[in-house]
């Protein structure tokens, strides 16, 4: 579905990412970790071309996007959901859901098939239905988080990026999250997921990469990435082998990247 080869990004002098390469196959759901500053979001930002890379290969399902302006690549079928949720605050929720659509309404069916897929979000979070008419400001962090993932559906992308769909929330509306990202996956969806909660990240992602500083240090399947302890150790905060950790020998499935 997505294939990305020696991605570089800069932001003036800084080389944000340095010949990233990683891929998404259908239906899977992949997680990209790292820490603060290690290049995640502007990874995602160069896929929908709000950023325009400087090097590299950005390819959905064999299309080239690196090149492409953002409304475009909308048009093409990938959806983010911003960090921070980036809704329009001073509009209804109804109206955001709408918004969502706005460059796939021919794919969609048109305004009737807008409104049948608001409704079947409305209808997967019941206090979206009863907060229809209310602004979107108004919506408390997890509720303008449910929002924000049902605006990016409301396009029916072919690829879907998350972007640390947690920050910001309580413990409590972290877990409603990632149920929200698990049922996502049980549907088939095509999910890259950038998040900072690497232990929830790897708990329900197939497989994961590791950014550093702008590169990919490491990939494998989560199962394998759990339960090695270099990873333990740097991003879960706990040493491999503890209970939260799956059973798997630590090298197996795991690409080291120099």
């Amino acid at each position: 579905m997505l294939e990305i080869r020696d991605l570089r990004v800069r932001y003036g002098s800084i080389e944000a990412l340095r010949g990233v390469s990683l891929t998404v196959g259908a239906g899977e759901l992949v997680a990209l970790i790292g820490s603060n500053g290690a290049g995640k979001s502007t990874c995602l930002k160069a896929i929908t071309g709000i950023l325009r890379p400087v090097e590299g290969s950005i390819r959905l399902e064999g299309q080239e996007l690196a090149a492409e302006p953002a409304h475009r690549i909308v048009a093409r079928g990938v959806a983010l959901v911003p960090e921070g949720r980036r809704l329009f605050g001073d509009q209804t929720v109804m109206d955001n859901l709408f918004l969502g659509a706005y460059r796939r309404r021919r794919e969609v069916g048109g305004d009737a098939g807008m409104r049948a897929r608001a409704e079947e979000y409305l209808d997967r979070f019941p206090i979206l239905r009863e907060r229809r008419s209310a602004p979107a400001g108004s919506l408390s962090g997890g509720q303008q988080q449910m929002l924000a993932i049902s605006r990016g559906l409301m396009a029916s992308p072919r690829l879907l990026l998350l972007d640390e769909p947690s920050l910001g929330l309580a413990p409590l509306l972290v877990r409603q999250v990632f149920d929200i990202i698990r049922d996502l996956k049980r549907a088939g969806r095509t999910v890259l997921l950038v998040e900072q909660m690497a232990n929830l990240a790897l708990r329900i992602a197939d497989r994961a990469y590791i950014l550093e500083q702008g590169r990919i240090v490491l990939d494998g399947t989560s199962d394998a990435l759990l339960a090695n302890p270099e990873v333990a150790r740097g991003y879960l905060g706990r040493l491999a082998g503890t209970p939260t950790a799956r059973r798997e020998p630590p090298g197996r499935g795991i690409t080291e990247q120099q």
